[in-house]
């Protein structure tokens, strides 16, 4: 079953990098159907390390939904976490959520976070409002590994449509051992965020994507021999999985479907992981990452807009099977295929991937035509050939069995594998050597092993030669940059010329052009891509080099090969990568693995070829994972490598020299019967065989192979490097016999039935028998052993167990019981020390011909021994070794080593049923040579290639050793014994062995002598074989450990006249897992040791030698000066079990000591005679070369003892070489702190003027504090305002006094160095400090000449110390604490600890906090510096249990007394006699400026009162040069002081400051466990009584009232419809303070509102605990009723007001919410008309001079006006109400002056409200049918009404026309005489009528309609009336 693995996609930030999903493959045979896979443990061998996982919700806004209760759910690496339920659409949370872990990074970056919110009061299946998802990756790669206070964006998953549903704001942390989390110094909560960046989760589709998976076919799917396979194709993206088509028995699976998923793709940056799971039927894997099949364009700066991912069609590897071990990768680099799926091939997938944004397509799983596949499938193979030379195999463990190697490329030239042709794809079989040191090496020599292995795949030299060329330029770029970064002094001139060579290489190398994929036919889609990818980015490359400046020379070619290695990965490789196994008992131990297009021939050139093709290579082969001993290296292989098209290689020659030879191998065997030898003997043994025993043809019956042909007869040729003597390379063996005896009948002891045995019991010879062999002596003859548990004679008895008849236990006393006895005879054989070194013994032993008595060639076995060609009379058993030799055939166009294909068996069926496959060997020799459990599945007679040199070359290897250095990390175990082992090839030596040293020097010279390499001279200079230099120690008992390895190559010299002595430089020790610890100074150089040379015995160069060995040459040696090392020895802190401790001081060879400190426990500071020392040394004059100097504590004991209790190295020492002669050097000088005679009046005058006229402010109130102070300095632009703020203001840090890089540690007059143990406990490896300094500087070589002045003084204030201070600690609060209690919170509090005094009160305890605010001051007296660790513990209170220490922090008290940066008391920025801003320091500025010219080496300051100036440091300062306007500030002290001040803040002194403090545990150490912000206060005694102390008490919350008049609504939303099917709403209103829920206030209902008007006049009252400062209420409730304490909870003042409509039988409908921020509120609408929703928006798009305004509630006190309602409709917000209201904050004692009620109950007043006038509906159909039924008719046919009435009218117009037109028209024709009449008077009636009649005509009636509230008489008016104001004459009437 295949598995494409793409994990969850990650965070999608607009303006920041994304990171998106990654893909990997699993191929699986489906046996188990149903069964679950789990996700893979991590790596055995993989580090875990500590990390912790930080979220901090503070808020959410804009959430989705009407009447919500939201809760945010947090989900981190699955466990899950809850904040409080909430109410509102933006509620404030302010909670924190911890999670640790321990695992290793690459699991930990990929554990996801999940933030969901969720309305708790709805359905669980729609209860989501939102989510946003990332990894713990993208956050711990984020700035400062955090990030602070962002908006997340909310969406929901399964709505593409749903756009962003809310925003959350956050903090998120991952945090690692020694990351520090950033300081968050902001207010809880604000609403003016300026840099406002969304963050949206990938997890929600942003862009909806198809990816589409065109799945071919597969090939070579093998999972067990001889089993068939049902593969399944399974692909798994994010969660989603979806499966092919199960294929039944096969191999080579087709389907030819199309998987497709709905994904989605962000087009923005991308970070992609891969992660493979296994199960047990699991074929293979494979991974795809997104980031190598895609782009997102960001790798080109410029336009450049990336592609989506895709893939092929091309072929994917599969591996499974044996993990490779994990290894540390460069950066940038790739997790290796191996690592993550496997090491065996197990098959390939064809398949196409395609990324289309489209319409969604009708299936995820479709099948493919045939007519499509076709063309796909059968590719065009092309026939491959590779060919492996073993040069050499060296730097072996003891392998007792014969091993060979096996070379194999996919399933071509895997010998397990019988499914293909046999092929000569492993050597013959080698023992191993013993190379006289440690390690083992296979005797080759001059008959190199040669492998050649044919395989078909698809033709993609096109898409390798484009590879090639890239790691070509990578791999220049990379050993230029490591040259570069070994030059370590930034003033070398060498540093500039590597920069510029780096710059012209690589210009040279990015215009090298890349194979066009442009009209490529077999190119894909992405080689297409990537080619236009990778060719911007060389062109690019190519014209920063061109333009780079030589600044940040390191970073900017780091940059530079970091993108190198971004494209560089090739995904659509097809080859397979070449795996070199080690097999010994017919199992793999060992493998190396290497790429397949590094070794690839192209045609193009050699740019285009691999960069180790045709090259020597050394390969270090390494275990499976959890396979092999640790630090132990399987082999050290030389090998030479060939891979390309067969038909490219007709002319193939890999070396300039050697001979090619193939040859057709067997054995004869035989058998000793009845004192004959023949085959009679050898039951059930093949009568032919391989070196191993299997049954082979015989001679007859082999056949060339086509191509080849035979080239002589067969001939015996023994195998003489099977036959070589274990002990070749030995100085002396010990040899021992044991000679047997047994009871006879009598009892009497004789010989045993075998006399002679070896210590097992196997049958020896008679030590009388044993000859000396050639080559060696014997110093003295047999002798009984007697040093072990035997009687006097050496005897030792037993009773003899059958079957093997030896006992059990042997006894050194005889009993009459025992049976048999048995004593040991030993004795030493030694080597002649002939002409022949141990080497050319062996060469000469291989290359000897058949001797006399040998001409038959038979190899003899002796009971189980090696065999060897002399015969002994217990031989029984014999072979000899027929070789045949193959020649090639006439030139077919390709190397003929590729012909040599398949058995040399005349007949491949000839083995099937003849004989049985499974025969052993006589007499045990099965031991030897065969695995009774093995079964050989190796095919049978195949030929051995080997390439013979016949000129061998002898070389003499230097290797000049000067030094090691930083061998321990953390500096904590000095070096043991350090001895180096150099090994070269089958050669090593080592160094002298040195006493224990964290530095050791060797300055030696191992000189290698008559080095023998075969191959040509040149081949050996282009690729020489690799020094390994072996650092090792050795402990008191004499065990050896190594500590790591060294390895490079040597530079070669073939001629001496051009040699150049190679320059020394570092090499990393490299440990397990790749880990670099430690380096080197060394270099090497192998010399060709020619025909005039050799006749020297000597070495080639001169070297001198001393003491025993050979030393560095004068030319390379570092150049020596004298110079002088002074020494501040101040004193030991810390040192609790010192008596009488010394200062032993070594550079070198040369040492110090200073006299002890008799009174270490009274005054732990060195004797004023002992403070300065000078040491005299020899150093050498480069940096690179100078050794550490090591400082040690040597405490005297009782009777002279002494012993070392602590030391420190200081490798680094360039900071402190200085010039001893420069003029403006400053002497560091310590304070003054005691107080001078001349002073005492100044003091006197200080203390009693000053103090007491400051005593009394105290009780005056100011509008500010300290806390304003504080929050001036963090959040300015939300605190308080004030005039003068920036005149008082403090310094904030965000990290510990000490970290700041200004004040250098606090340690500019003596530091502070660690002592360690030679061998200390992991849990305290601090044993004490040294404090103290150093200068470096040169020393005159001429005694005469004039010697430079010390650096440092003796003082006289030494007499100061020690020194009894006031101590004043101020603890300010904490931050994120790490929770302790079971609820996420802990109840924290603070202990001090100085020397033996405890402050603190547990009862003091802030409870349910993680933020607690302290605002405590701690006031101690100590003894600096017998007293002089100040530790702030922090614990959390428990009321049963014992306490949990959350943490501590420790501040050196001694440094910030000495410091020369005033760091005892910080300076204020304002000097002010009174007031809460006064000055604390005990001195004046005045005085503090005169010291401080003092220590300075200055003349005191020159105040001139008249001109308000001062003279100091050779210049005149006036005040008004500081204060142009002199402030207006309360008790602002005098000119001279302020003047003074000013002065003294320029000179970078510590200011007034709070400090943030990282607090550590013991239970989890480097993980920060909180921050506690802070500050002390130090007041020597000796300077006069303290200044008056700072108040820091926390501010406490006010109490306000809040007054909230409900008048009326207008526009609300009508949801009911009454029986006349009229739309009406019983409204009424909720209101609540944010936070005080439990205090929700309604009004009452006004019932039946046909227009959404409602009337109330209702008044809410809340009451709040409101602090002003940081715009918070303060409400400390339980959480539940068995709680112990409340918990004081923080949250905005806002006003949230509902509006519902009332219903009976079902649920209240909710008609729209207005949230208000009381402190920054919109100004209301004066009418209704002018209210609208805009008033609310958070972000408004309208221009500044439209929008609306805010305020504060707080500061404006009262308002009246009109706010929108809005409710959520269609996913949007839109008015849905206006509500008129009056708002007045009051404090508690205006409260108390105005009371009011709640609604309209008593006290009634400020304003009196009366029951509003409503219209009575409740009876209405049955008091005016009529007007109801009007108003139904008119409502329903109102149209019908209006066209009869237009009819009516136009009708009786028409009618009036008709009958009147008769009438006229006869009037018109006739025209009758006019009558004239005299004029009548008229009188005006109807306005007599109106003015006599008013009072009848119009009654004052009452509407029956209306409820009379008050006995009043309603008026009609003809206009608008003010109802308002006359029913409530005493109310100013609101405008509308």
């Amino acid at each position: 079953m295949l598995r494409l693995v793409v994990q969850s996609a990650k965070i999608d930030p607009p303006l920041a990098p994304l990171p998106r999903p990654c893909m990997s493959i699993d191929f699986r045979g489906e046996s188990l159907p149903g069964s679950t896979w789990e996700r893979e443990a991590p790596r055995g061998n993989m580090h875990s390390v500590k990390k912790e996982v930080r979220v901090k919700v503070f808020e959410a806004r804009q959430l989705m939904g009407n009447n919500i209760k939201p809760v945010v759910k947090v989900s981190i690496a699955g466990q899950q976490h809850q904040t409080r339920i909430k109410m509102g659409n933006n509620p404030f949370f302010n909670e924190i959520f911890f999670q640790n872990f321990h695992e290793v990074p690459a699991k930990f970056f990929d554990e996801t976070i999940l933030i969901q919110v969720v309305n708790s009061s709805a359905m669980r299946y729609k209860a989501e409002i939102g989510r946003f998802q990332t990894d713990i990756g993208f956050i711990y790669h984020s700035p400062g590994h955090t990030l602070l206070r962002k908006w997340l964006g909310l969406c929901q998953p399964n709505n593409s449509g749903s756009g962003v549903t809310g925003y959350l704001k956050v903090t998120i942390y991952a945090l690692g051992v020694g990351d520090q989390a950033l300081i968050d110094q902001k207010l809880l909560y604000g609403t003016d965020d300026t840099d406002i960046q969304i963050f949206k989760s990938a997890v929600v589709p942003m862009n909806m994507a198809y990816l589409q998976l065109f799945i071919y076919c597969a090939e070579d799917l093998h999972l067990k021999k001889h089993q068939s396979v049902n593969p399944q194709l399974e692909v798994e993206l994010i969660g989603e999985k979806l499966r092919t088509h199960m294929q039944t028995q096969t191999d080579n699976p087709i389907w030819n479907q199309i998987l497709t998923f709905r994904i989605q793709v962000c087009l923005r940056s991308v970070f992609l992981s891969s992660r493979k799971k296994d199960c047990p039927d699991e074929i293979g894997t494979a991974s795809l990452s997104l980031n190598q099949i895609s782009s997102t364009g960001e790798e080109i700066e410029g336009v450049y807009s990336g592609f989506l991912p895709c893939f092929g069609p091309s072929f994917l590897t599969l591996h499974g099977g044996k993990k490779a071990p994990f290894r540390i990768q460069e950066e940038g680099a790739c997790i290796p295929d191996s690592v993550r799926d496997g090491l065996a091939y197990r098959g390939r997938v064809f398949l196409e991937l395609i990324t289309q944004i489209k319409s969604y397509q009708d299936s995820t799983i479709k099948d493919l035509s045939h007519e499509v596949t076709r063309i796909e499938k059968h590719q065009n193979r092309q026939k491959y050939g590779l060919c492996v030379i073993f040069l050499s195999c060296t730097m072996m463990p003891n392998f007792k069995e014969l091993i060979h190697f096996e070379v194999s490329i996919g399933h071509y030239g895997n010998k397990m594998d019988l499914n293909y042709k046999p092929l000569v794809s492993s050597t013959q079989y080698s023992p191993v050597i013993y190379d006289g040191n440690i390690y083992h090496y296979v005797p080759w020599y001059n008959t190199k092993p040669v492998v050649a292995v044919t395989s078909n795949w698809e033709d993609v030299s096109f898409r390798m030669n484009c590879l090639n060329l890239l790691h070509f330029t990578r791999d220049r770029l990379k050993a230029n940059l490591d040259t570069l970064k070994s030059t370590r002094n930034p003033k070398d001139p060498a540093l500039l010329y590597q920069w510029e060579k780096l710059l012209r290489e690589l210009a040279e190398d990015c215009k090298h052009p890349l194979p066009c994929m442009t009209y490529q036919p077999k190119a894909t889609s992405l080689d297409r891509k990537r080619w236009q990818l990778r060719s911007l980015l060389l062109q690019e490359l190519a014209q920063k080099a061109k333009q780079a400046k030589p600044k940040d020379m390191v970073a900017t070619a780091e940059d530079w090969l970091y993108r190198l290695n971004a494209v560089l990965p090739e995904p659509q490789m097809g080859l397979p990568d070449v795996m070199i196994w080690l097999v010994a008992k017919e199992q793999r131990v060992a493998y190396a693995q290497v790429p397949a297009h590094s070794i690839l021939f192209s045609p193009a050139g050699a740019l285009h070829s691999g960069r180790l093709c045709g090259k020597i290579q050394t390969l270090f082969l390494q275990y499976p994972e959890g396979e092999g001993q640790k630090d132990v290296l399987p082999a050290h292989l030389r090998v030479c490598m060939w891979l390309g098209n067969v038909t490219d290689s007709k002319d193939l020659q890999l070396l300039r020299q050697g001979d090619t030879a193939v040859y057709a191998e067997m054995y004869e065997n035989q058998a000793k019967y009845k004192d004959q030898w023949g085959q009679q003997g050898l039951y059930h043994c093949p009568n032919f065989s391989d070196v191993m025993g299997n049954k082979t043809l015989p001679m007859t019956d082999f056949q060339p192979p086509l191509g080849w042909h035979w080239q002589d007869s067969w001939t015996v040729e023994p195998q003489r490097r099977l036959l070589l003597d274990i002990d070749i390379n030995k100085s002396q063996v010990l040899e021992e016999v044991y000679e047997n005896q047994g009871r006879d009948t009598r009892g009497a002891w004789g010989p045993a039935a075998i006399p002679n045995t070896d210590v097992n019991g196997q049958p020896m010879e008679a030590r009388e028998n044993v000859k000396c062999p050639q080559g060696w002596h014997f110093k003295k003859d047999w002798v009984v052993e007697l040093n072990h548990a035997v009687d006097s004679k050496g005897w030792e008895y037993g009773v003899g167990i059958p079957p093997s008849g030896l006992p059990q236990v042997w006894s050194p006393v005889e009993k009459t019981y025992h049976s048999c006895r048995r004593r040991r005879w030993a004795r030493v054989r030694f080597r002649n020390h002939g002409e022949l070194s141990h080497e050319q013994e062996t060469l000469s032993f291989l290359q000897l011909g058949l001797a006399k008595g040998e001409e038959e060639g038979w190899e003899y076995d002796t009971f189980g021994s090696k065999f060897h060609l002399n015969p002994q009379p217990q031989s029984r058993f014999r072979r000899r070794c027929w070789r045949r030799r193959l020649a090639p055939n006439k030139d077919k166009g390709i190397a003929p080593i590729f012909l040599l294909e398949g058995s040399l068996a005349m007949d491949l069926k000839y083995h099937a049923g003849k004989e049985e496959d499974s025969k052993t060997w006589p007499w045990g020799l099965d031991r030897q040579f065969r695995d009774p459990q093995r079964q050989d599945t190796r095919p049978p007679n195949l030929p051995f290639i080997y390439c013979t040199f016949n000129k061998p070359h002898y070389y003499q290897l230097f290797c000049y050793i000067y030094q090691a250095r930083n061998l321990v990390s953390n500096q904590i175990v000095t070096f043991q014994a350090p001895f180096i082992r150099v090994v070269f090839l089958n050669h090593s030596q080592c160094t002298q062995t040195l006493r224990s040293s964290a530095g050791p020097t060797w300055a030696q010279t191992l000189i290698f002598q008559h080095l023998l390499l075969y191959e040509n001279p040149q081949d050996t200079k282009e690729s020489p074989p690799l020094v390994v230099l072996e650092l090792w120690q050795r402990d008191f008992w004499g065990k050896e450990s190594l500590w790591g390895r060294s390895m490079w190559p040597p530079l070669v010299w073939l001629d001496l006249q051009d040699r150049i002595l190679p320059p020394m430089r570092w090499h990393p020790l490299v440990k397990e897992l790749g880990k670099e610890e430690g380096e080197i100074l060394a270099s090497c150089e192998l010399i060709l040791q020619t025909e005039k040379l050799g006749e020297k015995q000597l070495p080639i160069l001169s070297v001198p030698w001393k003491n025993g060995a050979y030393t560095l040459p004068k030319s390379i040696q570092p150049t020596i000066k004298r110079m002088a090392i002074e020494i501040l020895a101040w004193g030991l802190r810390n040192m609790k079990k010192a008596s009488s401790p010394q200062l032993l001081v070594e550079f070198g060879e040369e040492s110090l000591r200073t006299e002890p400190i008799r009174d270490f426990q009274t005054n732990p500071n060195f004797p004023e005679s002992e403070s300065v020392l000078v040491l005299t040394v020899l150093m050498p004059t480069e940096e690179a070369y100078a050794l550490p100097l090591v400082v040690k504590v040597v405490d005297n004991w009782a009777f002279g003892q002494q012993i070392v209790t602590g030391q420190a190295n200081i490798d680094f020492l360039q900071p402190y070489f200085c010039d001893p002669w420069a003029q403006d050097y400053m002497h560091p000088k310590l304070p003054t702190l005691s107080e001078k005679k001349h002073q005492d009046f100044l003091g006197y005058l200080y203390r009693k003027f000053w103090f007491k006229s400051s005593k009394a402010e105290d009780e005056y109130e100011h509008e500010v504090d300290w806390w304003s102070k504080l929050f001036w300095a963090t959040d300015e632009h939300k605190s308080l305002k004030y005039k003068y703020k920036d005149y008082h203001t403090l310094k904030v840090y965000e990290c510990e006094l000490e970290a700041v890089p200004a004040f250098q540690g606090l340690q500019d007059f003596c530091q502070t160095f660690k002592l360690y143990q030679e061998q200390p406990k992991l849990d305290s490896p601090v044993v004490g400090e040294f404090k103290g300094l150093f200068r470096i500087y040169p020393f005159p070589e001429n005694p005469e000449a004039p010697k430079p002045p010390l650096q440092f003084l003796v003082w006289p204030e030494r007499e100061d110390f020690p020194q009894p201070c006031l101590v004043r600690v101020y603890v300010v609060r904490a931050i994120n604490l790490q929770p302790q209690d079971y609820n996420g919170l802990c109840d924290p509090y603070v202990i001090l600890k100085l020397g033996k005094t405890e402050l603190g009160n547990r009862d003091m305890y802030q409870p349910n906090t993680l933020d607690p605010i302290f605002g405590t001051m701690f006031e101690l007296t100590c003894n600096i510096p017998l007293e002089k660790d100040l530790e702030i513990q922090l614990y959390d209170f428990d009321l049963f249990s014992p306490d949990d220490k959350i943490g501590t922090t420790v501040i050196d008290l001694e440094n910030r007394l000495l410091s020369g940066f005033g760091a005892h008391c910080g300076l204020s920025k304002s000097y002010c006699q009174s007031g809460p801003f006064r000055w604390r320091d005990q001195m004046p500025p005045s005085y503090l400026l005169e010291r401080y010219a003092k220590r300075k080496g200055l003349p005191p300051p020159l105040f001139s009162p008249e001109e308000d100036a001062v003279f100091y440091n050779g210049k005149k300062f006036k005040l008004q040069s500081f204060e142009p306007k002199t402030p207006t500030v309360h008790g602002l002290g005098p000119k001279k002081e302020r003047l003074a001040l000013y002065l003294l803040h320029t000179q970078g002194l510590v200011p007034e400051h709070v400090e943030t403090r990282t607090l550590y545990s013991d239970s989890q150490p480097g993980i920060d466990q909180g921050k506690v912000q802070m500050w002390v206060d130090i007041f020597p005694k000796k300077l006069g009584p303290p200044g008056p102390q700072v108040n820091i008490n926390p501010r406490k919350p006010k109490r306000y009232e809040l007054r909230c008049i409900i008048w009326k609504t207008a526009n609300v939303d009508l949801v009911d419809d009454n029986l006349s099917r009229e739309k009406t709403s019983d409204i009424y209103i909720k209101g609540w303070l944010y936070g005080l829920e439990k205090d929700m206030q309604k009004t009452d209902i006004h019932y039946h509102s046909l227009t959404g008007e409602a009337d109330f006049n209702w008044r809410f009252v809340f009451t709040m605990d409101y602090l002003a400062a940081e715009r918070m209420c303060v409400q400390s409730q339980k959480d539940y009723i068995w709680s112990l304490d409340a918990t004081s909870m923080k949250f905005p003042a806002r006003l949230i007001i509902q509006v519902w409509d009332n219903d009976i039988f079902s649920p209240d409908d909710f008609l729209g919410v207005l949230e208000l921020d009381l402190s920054d509120m919109p100004l209301p609408a004066r009418h209704a008309k002018q209210c609208s929703i805009r008033m609310m928006d958070a972000d408004p798009k309208w221009p500044y001079f439209v929008q609306y305004k805010h305020f504060s509630l707080f500061k404006k006190k009262t308002v009246t006006g009109w706010w929108p309602c809005q409710v959520l409709d269609g996913g949007k917000w839109r008015l849905s109400g206006k509500v008129k209201m009056s708002l007045e904050i009051l404090s508690e004692k205006e409260a108390l002056i105005k009371p009011a009620g709640r609604g309209q109950s008593e006290p009634n007043q400020y304003p009196t409200l009366h029951p509003p006038l409503r219209t009575n509906t409740s009876f209405m159909w049955l008091r005016s049918p009529v007007q109801n039924f009007c108003y139904i008719f008119w409502k329903r046919y109102r149209f019908k009404l209006i066209a009869f009435m237009v009819i009516s009218i136009i009708a009786l117009m028409l009618f009036n026309f008709i009958y009147s037109a008769p009438h006229y028209l006869a009037m018109s024709w006739i025209k009758p005489q006019l009558q004239l009449y005299p004029p009548i008077k008229i009188f005006n009636i109807i306005n007599s009528l109106n003015t006599s009649n008013a009072s009848s005509s119009i009654l004052p009636t009452q509407d029956p309609n209306l409820k009379p509230t008050i006995d009043h008489e309603w008026k009609l008016h003809p206009g608008p009336t003010n109802h308002l104001s006359d029913i409530f004459p005493e109310l100013p009437a609101p405008g509308d």
